[in-house]
């Protein structure tokens, strides 16, 4: 048990996967902070609570959820929450997260990340959820936007106004998935740097990067959040943007969970964050 959360550092940090635990024990220092997915770590031992926990010796961690189901029409599933909050306690990480997004309706689970229309209705089943959660937790949590591929009839106000309302109505932190406003906004017809004037960057708290894919296939291609390559030039664009207006490092996150190459390899991308955030914040000072 640790005794108390591990602040993250305003540096670059990877997803921790077992094949790179080794490595990371080696070299803790070329990362700032290591994320993972709660639900890989709700089971009660085995080899991944031993490397969380080697890992968590040496570097803070980020814990980031992908299945409450904030979005979702029910109930929270409570089991799954004291899961989580029994995982808060054991490894105090520095920060706890969640999607804007639904995965679980009348006891069925979708393994996937599926969209909510903007409504009144939406927001306040959203908002309640969150102060579901922060209240078990007892800290505040961090909410990402989500990636789209098509947009809802239905929605009465647009995504960053819905998160904006959020935030205000909870006092939720946010992750800014930067790689998710670029997607979005391609296969949308929208603009990424007015999403980008718009969205409450006082809120944010931490940063995430990926490689999206190009589905061909369709005219113009449809841009999917793969997280199976390198950080896309678009992304590094708006990336030191959002960080030259935000003035100052934020924790920043190399996803890569398909197609995971070495430990170096994201090192690197990381490395190449650290180095923008820097340049960013060189070229704002100026």
């Amino acid at each position: 048990m640790f005794a108390a959360p591990s602040a993250i550092p305003p540096r670059a940090g990877v997803g921790l996967k077992l094949a790179h635990a080794d490595a990371i024990l080696v070299d803790p220092a070329r990362v700032g902070f290591v994320e993972v997915h709660a639900e890989n770590y709700m089971g009660s031992g085995g080899r991944p609570h031993a490397m969380l926990a080697a890992v968590r010796e040496l570097l803070p961690v980020s814990l980031h959820g992908v299945g409450l189901s904030i979005g979702g029409e029910g109930p929270l599933d409570r089991e799954h929450l004291a899961r989580l909050v029994g995982l808060a306690a054991r490894y105090q990480p520095g920060l706890v997260s969640e999607h804007l997004a639904w995965s679980t309706h009348e006891g069925a689970y979708f393994n996937d990340l599926l969209p909510v229309p903007y409504t009144e209705a939406v927001l306040a089943r959203v908002v309640s959820h969150i102060h579901e959660v922060q209240d078990a937790l007892g800290r505040t949590m961090l909410l990402e936007n989500p990636s789209s591929y098509a947009a809802f009839e239905a929605s009465t106000m647009d995504e960053v106004s819905f998160i904006r309302r959020v935030v205000e109505a909870t006092g939720c932190g946010l992750i800014l998935d930067v790689n998710n406003v670029v997607v979005s906004a391609s296969n949308l017809a929208t603009s990424a740097a007015a999403y980008i004037d718009a969205f409450p960057l006082e809120a944010v708290g931490e940063v995430h990067l990926a490689g999206h894919a190009e589905d061909t296939g369709t005219d113009p291609p449809l841009l999917i959040d793969a997280h199976d390559r390198e950080v896309a030039p678009s992304v590094w664009s708006l990336y030191r943007a959002v960080i030259a207006r935000i003035g100052r490092p934020v924790p920043t996150l190399i996803e890569w969970d398909n197609d995971v190459p070495g430990f170096d390899v994201l090192a690197e991308e990381a490395a190449r964050a650290d180095h923008a955030m820097a340049s960013a914040l060189s070229r704002r000072a100026a």
